[in-house]
């Protein structure tokens, strides 16, 4: 069965960096477009950004231009989000998102931006 495993997430500074991971299991990585959502509380879950299934495609939210890079190792079956100058604004849990026939999940990861 698909599984999406997200993980990295935690608490940092204003200006930190983290990385998050995200283990995919279940069909065939490399064919797939995988996505990364994020969702604040009281908020809708947003687009954060996408990959194309062999990488050389990417697209971000405006929000996280130039600070946040999607990227992916198909060898590993792996999505990542690097996380760069990060702000109060990007607490949230983090869902890594792959569309086969339907939508499917990760746990999330929850980052927490927090002097």
């Amino acid at each position: 069965q698909v599984q999406l495993v997200e993980s990295g997430g935690g608490l940092v500074q204003p200006g930190g960096s983290l990385r998050l991971s995200c283990a995919a299991s279940g069909f065939f990585f490399s064919n797939y477009v995988m996505r990364w959502y994020r969702q604040a509380p009281g908020k809708e879950r947003e687009l954060v950004a996408y990959i194309s299934s062999g990488g050389g495609s990417t697209i971000y939210a405006d929000s996280v231009k130039g600070r946040f890079t999607i990227s992916r190792d198909n060898a590993k079956n792996t999505v990542y989000l690097q996380m760069n100058s990060l702000k109060p604004e990007d607490t949230a849990v983090y869902y890594c998102n792959v569309v086969l026939r339907v939508n499917y999940w990760g746990q999330g990861t929850q980052v927490t931006v927090s002097s």
